[in-house]
């Protein structure tokens, strides 16, 4: 079972991290059980959790949407997914879920987190460290759409 609990303050910590570092609002749809490692996107980062729970954060994005969140990000037009736009997808899964934990710390619920490992192309895996069930977040913006999977031991 997935615990509301744990997975809202990654969804949150997502909308707020896109907002204020990047000015793009983040609209979730529909969470899905994801039954499959394929990535939804062309470029992704992986978070290891360790702690109160053991787990993993993906966050993957469609080329388009993440060139336009690294160039609001960065402050430069980047017109391909180049090293840079990949460093910043690392950089937003270690913000997102380092204000993630921050909220769950708030309940006392303590995690710690590695560094991020980023995964591109078309067609390419999502390798979730946790054998438990993986919940996948799809996110809309008005530059496209990206992905955030959760996963934690059950």
């Amino acid at each position: 079972m997935i615990d509301v609990k744990i997975i809202n303050p990654f969804l949150a910590a997502t909308m707020h991290v896109l907002k204020t570092m990047a000015q793009v609002d983040a609209r979730p749809g529909r969470p899905f059980l994801k039954k499959d490692d394929l990535a939804m996107g062309d470029v992704s980062a992986i978070i290891g959790i360790t702690g109160a729970a053991q787990g993993s954060m993906a966050l993957i994005f469609t080329e388009k949407c993440i060139k336009d969140i690294a160039s609001n990000l960065l402050g430069e037009p980047f017109t391909e997914l180049n090293h840079e736009v990949r460093d910043a997808v690392g950089e937003l899964t270690n913000m997102i879920c380092g204000d993630a934990r921050r909220r769950l710390a708030e309940d006392g619920f303590i995690l710690q987190a590695g560094i991020p490992t980023i995964v591109g192309g078309k067609g390419h895996t999502i390798m979730h460290v946790a054998n438990g069930p993986r919940l996948a977040v799809p996110f809309e913006t008005n530059a496209g759409s990206f992905m955030v999977e959760v996963a934690f031991q059950t």
